[in-house]
């Protein structure tokens, strides 16, 4: 059988055969159907792209309906239960392969060789308000490291590019970091080698001038395994917002920005805060049922169920309810947690719920966790941003070296009117 589509344009009664590969067939061949030989052709109108793939990736695979998330190959559950660091995944991510301990010592070593702050990235931060959102602190410091970088722009030399992946690498973190001390009035902490990435990450945030040793380790386990979670999750907004501005061939540091700020929105980064939110407006396991029935009638919004991609349990939300047992272990059971898993509860066996295959997702659980941890609610979508930092410029990377890529255009539906006449100002009505 052969591996094609017929279409039949019933207009014209012409029929036109078109290859079919993984699955799709080129949007671009559409162009060939024509009611006459000058006409334009077809195109495919698909709002916020649910139905079209403009990439072809080897990183991050998903299946939806199955409940399935694996980087290069991999389960997600295997990497957050057997990695021993969150950089031998953000190794696997970029270069499709576990890494040999030589090969992960070296990648580590460039990383945080790396992550010391500029001056200039520094002092910028102190003039930002103590109050201000550290989102959009950290959108505009990766805008400004390209001011410190001019060679970023060679982004057609693959070494180049590399060196950009350890600075982004090393200096996200600990602008993240230096973000929140400064809006505490606290002291600058100089980012420690000998710590693992999540461990000098927790070290640079809460460090109380004691020893750089402090961290626990469970919650530095747990805050690798989140930043593993996170690292990447194939063609999302803030990826497609990342490989759409490099499209333009600009450097990787006004790319990234713009992925940040995709990921600052409430739908996408900014849910687990949402999430928290809804918890403090429900308030009381007594007042749960209530809060489902405004959400059944249209009234409310389950916040951390549902995803656009996932119609069976989120993969990583199964990870994130363990984790969330062990860090409460340490900092003390978080309150919100007997509603949220009453919310889960219900949501699992409600056929309303059932029915819209509502599950909970990577968010429902990660807020709670990060709660616990000390990490104020607008920190949430920054540490998220770390953790996929690596999914990015991986996704990054590889359009760069994509031949059969261009500058992302889409084509628009022209709905307005035509041909019209300029009416002087004293004439109009």
């Amino acid at each position: 059988m052969a591996n094609t589509l017929t279409i039949t344009d019933n207009r014209t009664g012409k029929q036109y055969e078109f290859s079919v590969e993984h699955e799709t067939m080129k949007a671009i061949d559409l162009r060939k159907i024509k009611v006459k030989d000058d006409d334009f052709g077809l195109m495919t109108y698909d709002p916020a792209f649910m139905n079209t793939a403009s990439v072809k990736s080897s990183i991050t695979f998903i299946d939806g309906d199955q409940g399935i998330l694996q980087y290069r190959g991999y389960p997600i559950d295997q990497l957050a239960e057997h990695c021993t660091s969150f950089l031998e995944v953000a190794y696997l991510v970029f270069y499709g392969t576990l890494p040999t301990k030589s090969q992960l010592e070296h990648w580590q070593e460039n990383i945080f060789s790396n992550s010391a702050l500029d001056v200039t990235i520094k002092t910028l931060i102190e003039g930002f308000r103590a109050d201000a959102h550290p989102m959009g602190v950290m959108t505009s410091m990766l805008a400004a490291l390209s001011t410190l970088y001019p060679e970023a722009q060679n982004i057609h030399d693959p070494e180049n590019r590399l060196r950009q992946v350890y600075r982004l690498m090393g200096q996200v973190p600990t602008m993240a970091a230096w973000t929140y001390r400064h809006s505490k009035s606290l002291p600058y902490v100089q980012p420690d080698p000998h710590l693992s990435y999540a461990g000098n990450f927790l070290n640079m945030m809460f460090n109380n001038g004691k020893s750089s040793n402090q961290v626990h380790p469970k919650l530095e386990h747990a805050l690798a395994v989140l930043f593993v979670l996170h690292a990447d999750h194939e063609q999302n907004c803030s990826a497609n917002v990342m490989r759409s501005i490099g499209s333009s061939h600009t450097n990787p540091y006004a790319a990234i920005a713009g992925a940040a700020a995709a990921l600052w929105g409430p739908l996408h980064g900014g849910a687990n805060e949402e999430v928290l939110r809804m918890l403090d407006e429900i308030g009381s396991l007594a007042n749960v049922p209530a809060f489902i029935a405004e959400v059944k009638e249209g009234k409310g919004k389950l916040m951390g169920f549902g995803h656009r991609v996932y119609k069976n349990y989120d993969p990583r939300a199964k990870v994130i309810k363990k984790l969330a047992y062990e860090v409460f272990e340490v900092t003390g059971r978080n309150p919100k947690l007997d509603l949220a898993l009453a919310l889960e509860k219900i949501a699992l066996e409600d056929e309303y719920f059932i029915k819209r295959k509502l599950y909970p997702n990577v968010d429902f659980y990660s807020g709670l966790i990060y709660q616990a941890m000390g990490f104020p609610a607008e920190y949430f979508t920054v540490l998220f941003a770390i953790g996929r930092t690596i999914g990015w410029l991986a996704q990054w990377n590889e359009h760069m070296a994509d031949a059969e890529q261009k500058i992302a255009r889409p084509r628009q539906i022209y709905l307005g009117a035509l041909n019209r006449s300029w009416i002087p100002i004293e004439n109009r009505t």
